[in-house]
């Protein structure tokens, strides 16, 4: 037995130890390689006769396809953005939103949201909609801010003029049906109450904070739709709120991924001389008013020790937002802000134990690593066309909640000492990376060619803005910092709130020297 087995190993082998060729499967199969007979004498070096020659991508860091934008005759912009791929992203990019809502009931901005993509004068539902790009493998998706209202769609670029068309339908001839209006109604009703649910109370905060810094105008007015409201809003008042806002003129066609010329051609099809679903009348109620930063507190008592029941429930925590008016993203300061932002970091104190997750950022440095009662602390820096606010997101248990204050009213002041200047390059390279690393995405692109073509009519390419990154100086950084601390702070507040320091106690650390509270001094606890 072993035998034949020894014997069925040496034929599969092709042995020869019997004496004769191995045994051979099917005829013997030859293959020509570039260094075979048919090119004998051409090295590997040289490329090959008869094939195209190869066009390499460059790393030089310059963007070769610029940003094209072109105005047509009605006023609306198109701007595209070349880019190798067989899918492309197009949307609608319209100046409008909450901060345009003072002359109407609140909400109007995110019914509208929810309205998108339903039922127009071409498509009898979403579904006919989903199931037209789906043709294309397309998606779709609406998003609203403070200040713009974005319609878009990732799509094959073969169904450009398609997706087009389905983007001007969406936007000018919307039906708002009084069935999908009540699906708004309930959508937004269940939005609402998961807000006020979810034990990350960040978008909550945002709001408040907002409302704090820019009381009753602007980018302060609710960007989430009041609860009182949620009835109050029909399709009357939509159309009047559409007629002022969804002009051609407040309007950008963007497309990455297509060609300039047949993106403008496929505008002027869709997008010019077009009546629109509520009229072709003169706009005569747009609110053009610029964003006037207040300051001020917003606090909200809530009972935070259920927030998240079960077998590991999450502590009690009271949450504290504070901020100060910075800039908007079109003045040259902007840049010094976004690098601040950027040096102050911080995060959650989940993540401060492993390698790059912010741990040289100074809310690290000096919070969390040495404050192991704080849960959070954490920079964010928003900015508008005509404002911009820097706050700082902190946690901690609700006894703790006055010294936690104190923490960091000492991080703002100690914006304006010193810098060093490994922390403020490790700065610079960490927002270029976060810069570059999020420009790989064609959504991302799409975004920021739409945002600033709305804001300014052009576009800054990323090695320009790497430029304006690498020039900024330590005296930067403190000269804006020391300006943002002249100002009045915003102060948002959610949770047990016994032991949070009054207003003008912060007001008063924030103007000190040191950024220590006043001291309270109790005949009885």
């Amino acid at each position: 037995m072993a035998a034949v087995v020894l014997a069925a190993t040496q034929l599969l082998r092709g042995s020869r130890s019997w004496g004769r060729a191995p045994l051979r499967f099917g005829a013997p199969a030859y293959r020509q390689f570039s260094s075979g007979g048919a090119y004998p004498s051409i090295p590997l070096s040289c490329p090959l006769p008869g094939v195209p020659k190869p066009v390499f991508a460059t790393v030089d860091g310059q963007e070769k396809f610029e940003t094209k934008v072109t105005t047509l005759e009605n006023g609306l912009r198109v701007a595209s953005q070349n880019k190798f791929g067989q899918f492309c992203t197009v949307g609608i990019l319209i100046n409008s939103g909450s901060r345009y809502e003072a002359k109407y009931l609140s909400g109007i901005a995110h019914f509208l949201e929810k309205l998108a993509f339903s039922s127009t004068s071409q498509f009898g539902s979403k579904d006919e909609i989903l199931l037209t790009l789906e043709k294309h493998g397309g998606i779709c998706d609406c998003q609203t801010s403070r200040d713009t209202t974005m319609y878009a769609v990732s799509a094959d670029s073969k169904g450009l003029d398609t997706v087009v068309g389905l983007l001007a339908d969406v936007v000018l001839h919307p039906k708002l049906t009084d069935e999908e209006i009540e699906m708004a109604r309930m959508a937004i009703q269940f939005e609402l109450e998961d807000l006020n649910m979810r034990p990350d109370p960040e978008p909550l905060l945002t709001e408040m904070i907002h409302e704090a810094a820019y009381r009753g105008n602007t980018v302060g007015l609710h960007r989430f739709c009041p609860t009182e409201n949620i009835v109050k809003i029909d399709r009357e008042m939509l159309h009047s709120y559409l007629r002022n806002y969804y002009t051609p003129e407040r309007m950008v066609l963007a497309g990455v991924g297509v060609e300039h010329d047949a993106l403008v051609e496929c505008a002027r099809k869709h997008l010019v001389g077009i009546r629109s679903a509520w009229g072709s009348q003169t706009a005569v109620d747009v609110d053009r008013s610029v964003a006037q930063y207040t300051g001020g507190v917003i606090k909200l008592e809530r009972d935070m020790s259920n927030v998240s029941p079960g077998p590991a429930p999450f502590p009690e925590l009271t949450h504290i937002m504070i901020g100060l008016e910075s800039c908007s993203f079109l003045e040259g300061d902007f840049i010094p802000f976004a690098v601040l932002n950027m040096m102050m970091g911080g995060g959650g104190s989940f993540s401060a134990g492993g390698p790059g997750k912010g741990m040289f950022t100074r809310l690290y440095l000096n919070v969390l690593n040495r404050h192991h009662w704080m849960y959070n602390a954490t920079a964010y820096h928003h900015s508008y066309e005509d404002t911009g606010l820097l706050c700082i997101h902190a946690s901690a248990d609700p006894r703790q909640v006055r010294e936690m204050v104190e923490i960091i009213t000492k991080e703002f002041l100690s914006m304006a000492g010193t810098v060093d200047v490994v922390e403020l390059e490790r700065a610079k390279t960490q927002l270029m990376s976060m810069l570059m690393m999020n420009l790989e995405s064609r959504p991302v692109i799409f975004e920021d060619v739409g945002r600033q073509v709305l804001a300014t009519r052009s576009r800054k390419l990323p090695h320009e803005l790497c430029a304006l990154i690498r020039d900024v100086k330590p005296a930067d950084v403190r000269r804006v910092s020391s300006k943002m601390l002249r100002g009045k702070p915003a102060v948002a507040a959610l949770g047990d709130l016994a032991d949070l320091p009054s207003y003008e106690d912060i007001q008063a650390a924030l103007s000190s020297r040191d950024g220590r509270l006043p001291r309270t001094y109790r005949l009885f606890r």
